[in-house]
């Protein structure tokens, strides 16, 4: 009865760790009390709620906060990009150096493997620049909406590159997420908040968060199956990448004039906001691991909703009934997304198999 569980316990502490058999370390969390795991959930959803909705707020002041008046969204990615690769290196020789205290995959730069993840690692720069750029050019308060139809790219590539069909409930679902992302671009045009140039740049991040769900399935093998050697490997290509974009775009010559260029706290911000990037990758799988995918997804809808009443009372914004249905709409499809295709999984694996039917009661 026990078997799913473990092996997806098994396959998570893998791809995370880069480690073997976590058995034991199961077992022993089906040991511990009620309440210690509740409050272990507890913490561990609550520090992903901070971590993400903290980056984002912070992003938001890096790319286009009136004091700073820094117009440099590449640099700020690019910057972001290299403190995730020297924490990962870091990290790695702290392994080496201090065996059991530290729990992280040994990393050495081989140009054969980045050359496998290069494919990857454009996808993952276009995706983390678009969500920059869409963060750069709207509102917090938008931003899930205008970079909401993840799910529904996830839907539309699954049917043109790996031949997957979706459930009518499931396209329903994506059909309520898209008459909300609609709804919000109409609602901000009537507000006269609306950017286009943002909003273009939210769908393009939406369809690169959904190209690097793809390519990641692809390329971990080249990485053992190791998430971290995945992330090392991605954000060092991304710094090599990013160079020459630094220079056609101007953005060298834009930071050589910058105001706060010798500003210790605006390195520290954008060190900071380095460190929230590496940070929830890790919280990510911390949830997973805690909870399920299944929670996993329900808890980053709720958190993009209280992330939306925060923006708006921080900005202290004021906002229409419709545009409040435009996001319930966006937040709802999202979440009968998730818990449809759940309820699909479950009963597929609840059928029995053809093969299982097709056995004598010998077994043969």
């Amino acid at each position: 009865m026990n078997r799913a569980p473990l092996k997806r316990s098994r396959i998570l502490h893998m791809a995370l760790m880069g480690t073997s058999d976590p058995s034991g370390e199961a077992e022993a969390s089906e040991e511990k009390p009620f309440v210690l795991r509740a409050l272990q959930i507890a913490l561990v959803v609550s520090l992903y709620w901070v971590t993400s909705i903290s980056m984002v707020f912070l992003n938001k002041y890096l790319l286009d906060s009136p004091s700073l008046r820094l117009d440099t969204p590449i640099f700020v990615t690019f910057y972001q990009c290299l403190v995730t690769a020297l924490l990962c290196k870091v990290l790695s020789t702290l392994a080496a150096c201090c065996p059991g205290s530290v729990d992280f995959p040994t990393l050495h730069l081989d140009l054969r493997v980045a050359r496998s993840v290069l494919p990857l690692s454009v996808v993952f720069i276009g995706m983390i620049t678009f969500n920059n750029l869409c963060l750069k050019y709207v509102g917090v308060a938008f931003y899930n909406v205008g970079r909401s139809l993840t799910t529904v790219f996830n839907v539309l590539l699954s049917y043109l590159l790996l031949k997957q069909t979706t459930s009518f409930y499931a396209l329903l679902t994506c059909g309520i997420i898209i008459g909300g992302f609609w709804l919000g671009v109409d609602q901000e045009g009537a507000e006269g908040t609306l950017s286009w140039v943002g909003t273009f740049f939210g769908v393009l991040a939406s369809l690169c968060v959904s190209l690097n769900a793809i390519y990641t399935k692809k390329v971990l093998p080249a990485v053992d199956g190791s998430i971290w050697r995945l992330t090392f490997y991605n954000n060092a290509n991304a710094c090599v990448l990013f160079l020459p974009l630094l220079l056609l775009l101007g953005e060298l010559q834009a930071l050589r004039n910058f105001a706060h260029l010798g500003s210790a706290h605006f390195w520290g911000m954008m060190t900071l906001g380095g460190l929230f990037g590496f940070a929830i990758g890790y919280v990510t799988g911390l949830q997973i691991k805690f909870t399920s995918p299944l929670t996993h997804n329900v808890s980053g809808t709720a958190k993009a909703c209280a992330q939306t009443v925060l923006a708006v009372l921080y900005y202290e914004e004021t906002k229409s009934f419709l545009w409040w249905t435009s996001n319930m709409m966006v937040l709802g499809g999202s979440s009968a997304y998730t818990w449809v295709r759940g309820w699909e999984m479950k009963k597929v694996q609840e059928e029995p198999s053809p093969k299982e039917d097709e056995k004598s009661p010998l077994g043969v």
